[in-house]
């Protein structure tokens, strides 16, 4: 049902409802002043009789007292009875009633009443004639009601109060009234009126007469309302077109605003809403082709990075998985979405645990080299950069891991590192030997000279043996950088490693006119290191600051520890490093020397980084270079904060 309808509908019902409520109370008034004038016309009538009653009787006095004979008896004692009530009838009261009823056709009846406590004796002689000629039309009350309650309401009307009522003559209704006179002997007047003929028939003509006019009326407002609504409806109609333009996505053509009322300011608002809507949706659609195309862009890169990319929730949930971690994990992506799986290794969970609480607190955190496990329980080493994701209020949902496989990588570190390790025995072989002849040299000479004596000197025997120690020190030390060696970290006093480097060069030193000081604090200088690459890292320092001094001089070598860490400063009186160079140190085949190749300080770095400790280098041309080692010390009992990795 349209709107248009419905509002038709209910315009007409309201003009129902108060067209029905106006036949109701012009029914209810209708029959309450009806009422109010049959009341009225009964008063009327008893009034006109009373008053002919007054005269019919004053008369029939007037009468007696003119035919009153000498000697006091009137003309009822010689008039016959049967002849005086013919008398009565003929002239009597009942004539007059009689008149009346027919003068009105709503009266069934009109009576006269004697009371039953009227004494039939008359007060005087003189109107004894006429007042038996009005008893004789009088009923005896107690003759003629038989109702208790109305022989009750007419003794009540004796003592002057008039009293009307309804009540049934059979299946009629009627009113009944009784009027008290004021005439002696008193009688009441009792009159029967017809209530259908006086009231009801007149209420049902009048109703008959609103129904029709108030459905002459329900019909014309019908219709009035039904062209009412239509123009009620028509610019809702125009902003109901809008809207469904405007739903279907097209918002061009405006309505066409024909009042300033509120439906027109209503269609102007929308005109407005739809302009701005056309305006927005274009650029929705921009920018929904351009987050389709950097979608599209996100998901080549991150599908096709060979890198392994998972995201996980703050429960450790995976959420997301590419290609990469399908392919280095082993776990597809059904198989990882939705669960927690085993990716970090047990002796790193805690390192794990800290990297997750410091993005919660909000520091970003660099890429870090750890071990990871695969779905076969294979430990892999990798770089791992981990990122927060955080939503519009800055409160972290998910975290971000980027997983690069480390193998080739430390394979290739590790061949780098052993090529450095040759170049590094061939420039030390030199020295070696000449280290190692000297002993030789010793030992020869006593063996010969036991030889000649033919005798055994115990006190040449212990300086044989410490030579032969010092060999087999400097061949073990040799040997340490000959050969590849499995990546152990252990806990050194990094004092004894470096003291240990610095006697396998001593020889070297000597040669080139060079002397090692050192400056060793006396407290443990305890770290956690893979020992074998420290040494390669202080046998390529120290080897280069030899190099660097070609008249000789002296290497000053410090070892302190500075808060949570273990400060190396070794510093030579060299050449120098010239200021434009110093920035590309550390890149491959970036080298001040003729016949070096730029890798011994790139591997050193990266065996530094290995161990999350920093090195720096400063220097100043014909004064010297200074490098600075720091490593992290081995945290104390208790304490959480030591060791701490540096950025």
């Amino acid at each position: 049902m349209s709107v248009k309808t419905k509002l038709s509908f209910m315009i007409s019902f309201i003009v129902l409802l108060l067209l029905a409520m106006n036949v109701v109370l012009n029914d209810y008034w209708a029959r309450r002043n009806l009422r109010s004038a049959a009341e009225a016309e009964m008063l009327r009538i008893s009034t006109h009789m009373g008053v002919s009653i007054s005269k019919f009787r004053n008369s029939l006095n007037v009468i007696d007292e003119l035919l009153t004979l000498p000697d006091g008896r009137s003309i009822g004692d010689y008039v016959p009875p049967d002849k005086l009530n013919e008398f009565y009838k003929s002239v009597g009261p009942n004539i007059m009633m009689e008149k009346m009823i027919d003068a009105h056709p709503g009266v069934l009846d009109i009576m006269l009443f004697s009371s039953s406590k009227q004494d039939k004796a008359v007060s005087t002689e003189e109107d004894v004639w006429a007042n038996q000629f009005f008893q004789f039309h009088m009923n005896k009350l107690e003759d003629f009601v038989e109702n208790s309650q109305e022989r009750e309401l007419i003794e009540q009307t004796f003592e002057g109060e008039t009293v009307v009522y309804e009540t049934h003559l059979g299946t009629r209704e009627v009113l009944k009234g009784f009027f008290p006179s004021s005439d002696n002997p008193p009688y009441v007047l009792g009159i029967v009126l017809d209530k259908e003929m006086a009231v009801d028939k007149a209420v049902e003509e009048q109703r008959l007469n609103q129904v029709i006019i108030a459905v002459a009326l329900l019909i014309v407002f019908a219709f009035c309302s039904y062209l009412l609504s239509g123009t009620i409806i028509r610019p809702i109609r125009a902003i109901l077109w809008k809207v469904n333009e405007v739903a279907l996505g097209r918002f061009d053509a405006p309505i066409a605003v024909k009042s300033k009322d509120e439906l027109g300011q209503l269609a102007i608002r929308i005109n407005a809403m739809s302009k701005n809507l056309g305006i927005y949706m274009n650029k929705l659609k921009m920018a929904f082709e351009e987050n389709s195309v950097m979608k599209e862009y996100l998901e080549s890169f991150i599908n096709h990075t060979t890198d392994a990319i998972h995201v996980v929730d703050m429960q450790g949930r995976v959420t997301q998985v590419n290609l990469a971690f399908e392919e280095l994990f082993g776990w597809s992506s059904e198989e990882a979405i939705g669960h927690v799986l085993p990716l970090v290794p047990e002796p790193y969970a805690e390192e794990e645990q800290q990297a997750i609480q410091a993005l919660t607190a909000g520091k970003v955190l660099g890429a870090r080299e750890t071990m990871r496990m695969t779905k076969s329980g294979e430990w892999i080493a990798v770089s791992v950069t981990t990122s927060p994701i955080r939503d519009r209020r800055g409160a972290m949902w998910a975290v971000a891991s980027i997983t690069r496989d480390m193998t080739s990588r430390n394979k290739m570190d590790e061949l780098l590192r052993q090529s450095e390790k040759l170049t590094t025995v061939g420039q030390l072989a030199a020295g070696v030997a000449h280290e190692i002849r000297n002993p030789l040299t010793t030992l020869r000479g006593f063996l010969q000279l036991q030889q000649q004596t033919n005798k055994f000197n115990v006190r040449h025997t212990d300086i044989m043996l410490s030579e032969l120690d010092r060999i087999n020190l400097i061949v073990g030390e040799f040997l340490i950088l000959a050969k590849p060696q499995a990546s152990k970290f252990e806990i050194k006093d990094v004092r004894f490693v470096l003291g240990d480097v610095i006697s396998l060069l001593d020889s070297q030193a000597h040669l080139c006119n060079v002397i090692f000081i050192t400056d060793f604090c006396e407290e443990p200088c305890e770290i956690s290191c893979e020992e074998n690459q420290l040494k390669q890292v202080f046998i390529n320092i120290l080897k280069n600051a030899i190099e660097a001094m070609l008249q000789g001089g002296e290497i000053w070598i410090r070892v302190k520890p500075e808060g949570r860490h273990i400060k190396i400063e070794i510093k030579d009186s060299g050449s120098g490093i010239p200021e434009e160079m110093i920035s590309k140190i550390g890149n491959p085949f970036v080298t001040g020397k003729e016949t070096g190749t730029g890798l011994g300080i790139m591997v050193s770095q990266r065996i530094i980084d290995h161990h999350h400790g920093m090195m720096e280098i400063s220097s100043t041309v014909d004064v010297g270079t200074t490098v600075t080692i720091a490593l992290p010390t081995i945290p104390k009992q208790g304490d959480t904060t030591g060791g701490n990795k540096l950025s």
